[in-house]
Formats: C-alpha cells, sequence, structure tokens
C-alpha cells in the first residue's frame, strides 16, 4: 500500500511538472494539437505501413517480393516512430492525467516496450536469416512467429491510441490492476 501511494505521489508530481513546461504551454494554442495530431497520424502511416508490411512478409504473405527490398523501406519506419514518440510527448505533456492514469495508456506502452524487445530479438536472432530470402521463399518459424507479435504489438499501439480519448480515467487513478 505504502509503494502506492508513494507512486502515486510520484506521478501526481510529474503531472504537475509537465503542465509546467514550455511545450505543455505551447500545446494550448488552437492551431498546435491538430497539427500534432496529423503529423501523429502520418508517423503512424509511415510505421505500419513499413514495419506491418515486413511482418506480414515474414508470416508468409506477398511471397514474391524478397525480404531484403522491403528491408530498404525501414527506415521510413523508424522516422515514423521517431515522429510519433515526438509528437506523444507533445500530449503527454499537455494532458499528463488523461494518459498517465489511464489503462489505455499503460498498454500502449508496454505494447510498445514488448515490440521494441521483439525487434532486438529479430535481429540478433533472425535477421542474417531471412535477410536474403528471394521470392517465394519462407521465412523459418520462429521469424514468422516474431512478425506474428510485431504486428500484433502494433496493432495493440493503434487501438490503445484509439481508446484513449473514449477513456477519461478519474483523477489521480493510476492503474486498473491497483
Amino acid at each position: 500500500m505504502l509503494m502506492n501511494h508513494t507512486l502515486d505521489h510520484s506521478l501526481r508530481e510529474l503531472a504537475r511538472w509537465l503542465a509546467t513546461t514550455t511545450l505543455a504551454d505551447f500545446m494550448t494554442g488552437w492551431w498546435e494539437w491538430p497539427i500534432a495530431e496529423s503529423l501523429h497520424f502520418i508517423g503512424l502511416s509511415l510505421l505500419i505501413g513499413t514495419i506491418g508490411l515486413f511482418d506480414l512478409r515474414l508470416m508468409g504473405l506477398g511471397k514474391r517480393i524478397p525480404l531484403s527490398a522491403l528491408h530498404r523501406l525501414i527506415p521510413f519506419g523508424i522516422a515514423g516512430f521517431v515522429v510519433n514518440m515526438l509528437t506523444g510527448i507533445c500530449f503527454l505533456t499537455n494532458a499528463a492525467n488523461q494518459y498517465m492514469y489511464n489503462p489505455a495508456f499503460h498498454l500502449k506502452i508496454l505494447s510498445m516496450a514488448i515490440a521494441g524487445i521483439n525487434v532486438m530479438v529479430f535481429y540478433t536472432t533472425m535477421f542474417q536469416k531471412v535477410k536474403t530470402l528471394g521470392p517465394g521463399e519462407d521465412a523459418p518459424l520462429p521469424a514468422r512467429i516474431i512478425g506474428g507479435v510485431s504486428l500484433t504489438c502494433w496493432l495493440s499501439v493503434i487501438a490503445c491510441g484509439r481508446l484513449l480519448t473514449f477513456y477519461r480515467p478519474p483523477a489521480f487513478h493510476w492503474c486498473f490492476w491497483c
């Protein structure tokens, strides 16, 4: 119980501090939020359009496309992720309570963390085995599983992002499992 109280107090302090930042102040204008949302959507499109396509190929769809050709698009997905992180920070500073106390946000962050671990596993175990796969060749089962986990995580991120706007948590109730 003490740990929950300490964590709750820390989150309150963090939310208060975020609300006082220059970035939070900047995001209160009439055009900043819509511009950030548009950039967030563009970043999401880049991310899912490239990473999702690569994941689907790993899983066996679009076998005529060599994986190396799709892998050349990954930098666009990374750029989309960076845009989303930057705009996400803008949203967080302006409405910290809406995010920090929202179970959908918790699940979104968890899904991104799992996706990050998953991509590290892919590049340390499977990438060398699949980078030269040509048209019509299947990826090994572990690579297909990694692709499925990645796609599931990113779809979860999208779903949780949408749920953020529909769930308005009561102030200072930071987690749904406590």
